[in-house]
């Protein structure tokens, strides 16, 4: 046998058990299961009757077990086996377009091929002495993201909003517009009915030629909604590591801390704020750091979805997401309400990146339009109700004439792809406005685009 075919065959016999182990059911309570089971050891998978279980902590003497599937067919004292303490992924250039579960397997009705290798699952982040620095931007074809919040190869940015706002329209204009050659899409706690909607509908079949879906709907198992994060993290990995530029889309954090919660309440971890255990405030870091950029080529994007309840942007999901990642969009119900869309608050979003990865003469028009759109605010209620009087104040007066035109930069139809240097003329044209008209004399000329750094 070649030594390529044995590196390909690695993974399948690290699987395979040297020693069977084997013990019994001896309760269920809810999702879960205690097992005699000594030996076992957190994190490896026992097979139960028809059932596939992950051990997710002790209590005295017996394993506890949460399934990854429906509890049907186990019964006190069933035989648990257990299968091995590895979980992988099958990864390669066939998964593009496909729709996969946590697990690997196909679900939308094709056999899987082309797929030759195998990724673990758990992972470790990069070495972060080895890591690339971000300093090349990423094209969205987004107007608002590309003009005002830059993002870098290998970013991290959390997209805040509660429901209904708009927040997987976004995620399709991400799939469907930007310059990243591969996407990586986990739909965690997804409901059944909107899966098909996303796929036809917000990616489209531009979008989900180069993606790789991985799926756990909402009535799947917690374990297994934890298991697609990790999943879809292992596919980007590969990719990255084979030199592509991915774009990982999660919808939502959110939801994968809900079914942290619950693997965490069964295995008798104590409550904190708002109810969640101490391990999902420690999965964050864990798997959000395996995102970014690689060791030397290729990087990982992460545009993570955070869904805040009630609105609220520091409920603890959304200010342990904000302490991790390197910026935050936040979509605004108020502006959904006007039909504004995307309806992104650029004054409440930032990109800690785009210094690194946008020309000085990028930023400062960013911080001119950004200005007068503050300048806007700050006054928006004198001049409805015509309390304010023009000439009053010069940069009242410049904001009050930009707005009209910053309003429409802003905003961007769905099917809408603006090229890099169109987005950035506009943005240098809406910046010059913020000293006021000024006439010249014979043909105006329009102002110079800033020109893109480290484009990459």
């Amino acid at each position: 046998m070649s030594g390529l075919a044995l590196d390909r065959m690695r993974p399948h016999l690290d699987a395979v058990p040297l020693i069977r182990r084997e013990g019994r059911v001896v309760q269920v309570v809810g999702t879960v299961i205690e097992a005699d089971l000594p030996g076992v050891a957190v994190g490896e998978l026992a097979d139960i009757g028809p059932a596939t279980a992950e051990v997710i902590g002790f209590r005295g003497h017996r394993a506890l077990l949460m399934p990854l599937g429906p509890l049907q067919g186990v019964a006190c004292g069933s035989v648990v086996r257990v299968r091995s303490s590895l979980l992988t992924v099958s990864v390669g250039d066939g998964l593009l377009g496909r729709v996969i579960d946590p697990l690997g397997a196909p679900m939308d009705g094709r056999p899987l091929t082309d797929v030759p290798f195998r990724r673990p699952l758990s992972a470790n982040a990069p070495d972060p002495m080895k890591r690339s620095r971000i300093a090349d931007s990423l094209e969205t074809g987004i107007r608002v993201i590309d003009g005002l919040l830059t993002l870098g190869k290998g970013q991290r940015i959390a997209v805040m909003a509660g429901s209904g706002v708009g927040k997987s329209t976004l995620l399709g204009m991400f799939a469907r517009n930007s310059k990243a050659t591969v996407n990586v899409v986990a739909l965690i706690g997804e409901r059944g009915r909107e899966v098909r909607e996303f796929l036809e509908r917000d990616l489209g079949p531009e979008g989900v030629a180069r993606s790789v879906i991985v799926l756990a709907t909402s009535d799947s198992s917690p374990v297994l909604q934890v298991k697609a994060m990790s999943a879809a993290l292992a596919v980007s990995e590969h990719f990255r590591d084979e030199g592509h530029d991915v774009l990982l889309m999660v919808d939502s954090l959110t939801r994968l801390a809900m079914a942290q919660r619950q693997v965490g309440l069964s295995a008798g971890e104590p409550p904190t704020t708002k109810g969640y255990t101490p391990s999902v405030f420690s999965m964050m870091p864990r798997l959000l750091e395996r995102a970014g950029p690689g060791a030397g080529r290729g990087s990982i994007t992460g545009v993570l979805t955070v869904l805040v309840e009630g609105d609220d942007m520091d409920d603890p999901v959304a200010d342990t997401v904000r302490g991790i990642v390197d910026g935050h969009v936040i979509l605004s119900r108020r502006l959904a309400s006007f039909g504004h869309y995307p309806s992104i608050d650029v004054l409440g979003s930032v990109s800690r990146t785009m210094p690194s990865t946008a020309s000085p003469e990028h930023v400062q028009a960013a911080r001119d339009v950004r200005a007068m759109a503050a300048m806007y605010r700050e006054n928006e209620e004198l001049v409805r109700l015509g309390a304010y009087k023009t000439g009053s104040d010069p940069s009242v007066d410049a904001a009050i004439h930009a707005w009209p035109h910053i309003r429409a930069f802003l905003q961007q139809e769905v099917e809408d792809a603006t090229p890099w240097e169109e987005t950035l003329t506009r943005l240098a044209q809406l910046a010059s406005m913020r000293s006021g008209p000024q006439p010249v004399p014979g043909v105006r000329r329009a102002p110079q685009a800033p020109q893109r750094r480290g484009r990459g």
